[in-house]
């Protein structure tokens, strides 16, 4: 059991929003006996790298909230698939079925890879096995099972008696010309099964319908059981009050909708949900990352690369910071959970909150000492040609005999993730430096001064004599000027491992063959 003076001392940004919850929420969160905080899914794209990071970060808010209060919690992931279909996406086969059924129900229109009833099932599907593969706990909701079964007709009601509320609240905020189309409510049109976005004329609260104009024909239709379903800012806000949630966290972008919607569920007469907006993603460039512009990296890709708890952990750091994410960040992320897993060994209870990994691995840090930086295992993928695991563990053994995989499963994953990372990303863009006249001669004399170095000594010796030929041959005021010549030459980058420890784990032999080789082709 956690020390509750450590809980308090805490301002690990999960118990900071967990405390904040359970303040904000106190008497609806009591009044029903649990906790309910949401996540959306707009299914008309499979799930995304945002789609992850938003239920890993609520279940990382979850996993705060079981060490404040015993009350069940709920996570519930909430699918908009009766939303119009507005754009055919990419990558997808048999687009004219989709193309023919523009702005209809996700949940009307064929399914193109021909495998479910629609194509707001199969991304819902989707959706389900993706969370599933990280072993999240949800509830997942859709928005047309909940329509149509009438979940939310007594709140379609309640909307439709606050309309011209909502609407005062609405209409300013919009521009002219969409002002004199807007409603709250879309009807789907009994002709053509498409999500209208026409005026109502009028609306008949008694029986709960809208009277609008469709193409010069004056139709009437009920507002429940899924015959009309609502704006997003009005649909977010019913959301809220009839599933009766507690938190949900949107992405920066959404703010003002949340403003919106917070001001419509007051008028219903319920109170929001404690909030957190989070920033967006940008790729190497500085731009928002997008579905459709194919720009930063997939979680396919990621998880090729590294494990899913590396990209929880990217996840949990500032999430209120915007955050380049591309290929190339991976090794850094990689390398800062391991560097975590390393502090949580000494830390104590009130540390281990603040420790990232706590929060990736609910509490549980993991015990394993991991030989090498995931930095320095590149390094040691391009320098030893290991093209294959089981080649790459060979060499590791054999200047560490006393490990092997089943007591080393994290570091074993990472050596399957160097080897693809390596010739994925970083074998073509290797540029190896050409050493200058005055360059080689130092770099020879390097070469010379291994001579004197065997495998048995420590890496902090090897380091002191790499140092003295640094000094001896022009580098004695610029020592990072040297160790960059030998980066540069030996791996390829400005940046590289501590050499010391390179050479020790690489070996003396090894490394003189290696640097010998760069040369030789000068």
């Amino acid at each position: 059991m956690i020390d509750k003076a450590n809980i308090d001392k805490t301002n690990a940004w999960p118990f900071v929003e967990a405390k904040k919850i359970l303040k904000e929420r106190k008497k609806n969160i009591e009044n029903k006996g649990k906790i309910i905080l949401q996540t959306g899914y707009g299914p008309s794209g499979l799930p995304h790298i945002g789609t992850f990071g938003e239920v890993a970060r609520t279940s990382m808010l979850v996993n705060a909230l079981n060490e404040l209060t015993d009350l069940p919690k709920e996570i519930i992931t909430f699918s908009d698939d009766m939303d119009g279909l507005r754009k055919v996406p990419e990558n997808i086969p048999n687009k004219e079925k989709l193309e023919k059924n523009l702005h209809k129900p996700l949940t009307n229109i064929p399914d193109p890879f021909e495998k479910f009833k629609s194509f707001g099932e199969h991304n819902n599907e989707m959706l389900k096995k993706f969370l599933d593969k990280f072993n999240f706990k949800y509830s997942f909701k859709s928005s047309t099972e909940l329509y149509k079964s009438g979940s939310f007709n007594s709140t379609l009601k309640l909307i439709l008696k606050n309309y011209k509320g909502i609407m005062d609240v609405i209409i300013p905020t919009l521009g002219k010309e969409r002002q004199k189309t807007y409603s709250p409510f879309l009807p789907i049109c009994p002709d053509t099964g498409v999500v209208l976005e026409i005026p109502v004329l009028e609306i008949d609260e008694k029986n709960s319908k809208i009277i609008f104009d469709n193409n010069g024909t004056k139709l009437e239709k009920s507002i429940l059981d899924g015959n009309c379903k609502l704006q997003w800012k009005v649909d977010w806000a019913m959301r809220w009050y009839s599933l009766d949630v507690d938190f949900e966290m949107y992405g920066k972008d959404l703010i003002e909708s949340a403003i919106l919607s917070t001001k419509i569920i007051k008028l219903l007469g319920k109170s929001n949900p404690a909030g957190f907006a989070y920033e967006l993603f940008l790729d190497e460039k500085g731009e928002k990352i997008s579905k459709s512009k194919g720009n930063g990296i997939t979680i396919d890709e990621w998880l090729e690369y590294a494990s899913p708890e590396s990209l929880s952990l990217f996840m949990y750091q500032n999430p209120k910071r915007a955050k380049k994410l591309y290929r190339e960040i991976v090794p850094k992320a990689v390398d800062e959970y391991l560097d975590f897993i390393e502090k949580g060994k000494t830390q104590n209870e009130l540390q281990k909150l603040m420790n990232p990994v706590w929060h990736v691995h609910n509490g549980k840090i993991p015990n394993e000492n991991f030989i090498m930086s995931f930095s320095m295992l590149l390094n040691l993928v391009e320098t030893s040609n290991a093209d294959s695991k089981e080649l790459l563990w060979k060499f590791v053994k054999k200047y560490k005999d006393d490990i092997s995989e089943s007591n080393q499963p994290i570091f074993d994953n990472l050596i399957e993730y160097a080897i693809k990372y390596f010739n994925d990303v970083i074998k073509s863009k290797k540029v190896y430096k050409k050493p200058n006249a005055n360059e080689k001669v130092a770099l020879q004399a390097l070469v010379k001064a291994l001579d004197d170095c065997n495998d048995k000594m420590k890496p902090e010796e090897i380091q002191t004599n790499i140092y003295t030929v640094g000094k001896e041959n022009g580098y004695k005021e610029n020592l990072r000027e040297w160790f960059k010549l030998i980066y540069e030459v030996v791996f390829g980058d400005e940046n590289g491992p501590r050499m010391g420890f390179f050479i020790s784990f690489f070996g003396v032999k090894e490394t003189k063959e290696l640097i010998e080789n760069k040369l030789s082709d000068v």
